[in-house]
């Protein structure tokens, strides 16, 4: 199935998104680069900053067809994710060819305390996670600074993500464990927009000559965690 078959039937928003990893020294003078030319994501910025703490829990299929990106799972991800200070967002992302799309149902504190009878804009995700066979699998945490600018062609957006590390999780809850498996020491930096890349991004990825690599908390958090390994042939 092509991209744009599959964002025809999404009929959602939807970004390309590059992937970077980096040293921790790098990300620091790219956090400073962002600071000085794009704007604290508003949700961060609530805090006083452009940090937060980010969890999510991700679900996967009994055999993991998810992380061995089976079928049509291949190009979805679903998973409950909390921002520090924030609501509680039940989410399916879907990517095709580098470009995201994602779908949101929002959640206070108190509707997530129900969780076996959610509202009815949130019904879609308990029902799309029973067809599938999915139940959450794992929760991944990090640390994000994000920034933001709005340009000609649109939004764009920069994270850094770090201090990635991951627990089990058997339910849709977000308990903490005391002793996380940490994922890595380096730090994943994003790059979002829609169109073409961005001028201003373009001059990042030639300043601090970054060039793309993938990397799949989920993936990473699942083997980590010897919950399951891939095929031999992927």
């Amino acid at each position: 199935m092509s991209p744009s078959t599959v964002f025809a039937q999404e009929k959602r928003e939807f970004a390309t998104e590059l992937k970077f990893v980096v040293d921790v020294a790098t990300a620091q003078r790219i956090r400073a680069w962002a600071r000085e030319r794009l704007a604290a994501d508003p949700n961060a910025a609530q805090n006083g900053g452009d940090t937060y703490r980010v969890a999510s829990i991700y679900h996967d299929t009994p055999d993991f067809a998810v992380f061995r990106r089976a079928g049509w799972l291949r190009y979805s991800k679903f998973r409950i994710r909390r921002y520090e200070g924030g609501s509680i967002f039940l989410e399916r992302k879907l990517k095709v060819g580098g470009l995201v799309a994602k779908r949101r149902a929002v959640l206070t504190a108190q509707e997530f305390e129900r969780y076996e009878r959610l509202p009815e804009p949130a019904r879609w995700f308990a029902a799309k996670t029973a067809d599938r066979r999915l139940r959450p699998v794992c929760r991944v945490d990090y640390h994000r600074t994000a920034r933001v600018a709005v340009t000609a062609n649109g939004p764009i957006r920069l994270t850094l993500d770090e201090d990635i590390c991951a627990w089990p999780a058997s339910r849709p809850r977000f308990d903490d464990d005391p002793r996380p498996t940490r994922l890595t020491d380096e730090v994943v930096v994003e790059l979002k927009f829609r169109r073409e890349l961005p001028v201003l991004f373009r001059a990042l990825a030639g300043e601090f000559g970054l060039n793309p690599r993938s990397f799949s908390k989920y993936r990473t958090a699942v083997q980590a965690l010897g919950l399951a390994v891939p095929y031999a042939t992927e």
